[in-house]
């Protein structure tokens, strides 16, 4: 029953914090789409958790903290924020890197999971 209310209260902040962000096309006018790739990893012998990608449109919530997918972290996942919001104040198209995640737990390793992502912004052409 706790797990189920701790689950239901970080979902809920998790809904609040999107809000709080606005819209693409508020936060960023001129972006036209962003599409991150992610290859999500894991620390154990599978080491490839999953792939993902997510299309953002100008209507889309600009809240960009991917959430760890590993059963047990808590407060965790990679934060695209700083990341996105750099590439596009210098309007460059795309950025790769990687973050590992941050969350904290007593059974996983501090390094538990990480991903490598790629992420690609198209901009409004500019009318002259």
């Amino acid at each position: 029953m706790v797990h189920k209310q701790n689950y239901s209260a970080r979902r809920e902040l998790s809904k609040q914090n999107r809000l709080a962000t606005g819209v693409l096309s508020e936060r960023f006018p001129d972006v036209s789409e962003i599409v991150i790739h992610m290859t999500y990893y894991q620390k154990a012998v599978n080491q490839l958790l999953m792939l993902r990608t997510v299309h953002v449109l100008p209507t889309d919530s600009a809240y960009f903290n991917m959430e760890c997918v590993i059963k047990g972290c808590v407060e965790g996942g990679f934060d695209l924020t700083s990341v996105i919001s750099s590439m596009v104040k210098t309007r460059k198209k795309v950025g790769k890197g990687t973050l590992v995640c941050c969350g904290k737990t007593d059974t996983l390793a501090p390094d538990h999971a990480s991903i490598c992502y790629k992420i690609n912004i198209q901009y409004h052409k500019k009318s002259r």
